[in-house]
């Protein structure tokens, strides 16, 4: 049986539309980082080198590749932590430019997908799929932690008065947010929905307070 994330992993990528405290352990991951503006052509190609390692993991058994322990799996999907600039973070009532993005992508990877299977399927994909940003990717382990989040519907521009109520949920629970820096896990794609339908989970980390 597959494993379905969107089932057995309710509860870290299908959180309700208000804000909620959750324990985010370590996983896995395919990751690269850049900067710029998320609407430029640029940017989708970052996604691209992501999706091909990915999928390259789930179809390795019709290559002969399959490491130990593999089982069928949906392929979890894509998240991005967000940041800015030093001169983004000087932008007046935080109406920043998008050029001084900067972000980290990446999709994760099932437990049985250890760092010398992946990099075995980053030589793999770089042999058959010839892009500069391949070099880039990166195999990391990352734990989040104590976090606050919540499902987001709508247009990307509208996530600050979500950030806003999360937030004062977290003073409210005695936490506070670390820092500006934030993940969003895409649940819908921005080129086939409207913004208006688009659904993605925010995430911010946080400490508790003395």
């Amino acid at each position: 049986m597959n494993h379905e994330w969107k089932k057995s992993e309710k509860h870290i990528y299908l959180p309700p539309e208000k804000p909620g405290l959750i324990h985010v352990p370590s996983f896995r991951f395919f990751t690269i980082e850049g900067s710029g503006d998320p609407n430029d052509d640029t940017f989708a190609e970052y996604i691209g080198v992501l999706y091909s390692l990915a999928y390259a993991v789930k179809m390795s058994p019709k290559k002969g590749m399959a490491p130990e322990g593999y089982a069928g799996y949906t392929v979890y999907p894509l998240e991005g932590v967000w940041d800015l600039t030093p001169e983004g973070r000087k932008a007046p009532n935080g109406r920043f430019d998008k050029k001084d993005l900067v972000f980290k992508l990446m999709i994760r990877q099932p437990d049985f997908v250890e760092e010398g299977f992946a990099m075995e399927i980053i030589r793999w994909v770089k042999k058959n799929k010839t892009h500069e940003l391949i070099d880039q990717v990166k195999f990391e382990q990352i734990e989040e932690g104590d976090c606050i989040q919540m499902l987001h519907k709508g247009s990307y521009d509208d996530e600050p008065a979500g950030f806003s109520r999360m937030e004062a949920y977290a003073e409210q629970l005695n936490y506070r947010r670390k820092s500006k820096v934030h993940r969003e896990i895409y649940l819908s794609d921005a080129r086939k929905v409207a913004p208006e339908k688009l659904r993605t989970v925010l995430r911010f980390m946080v400490e508790k307070l003395v």
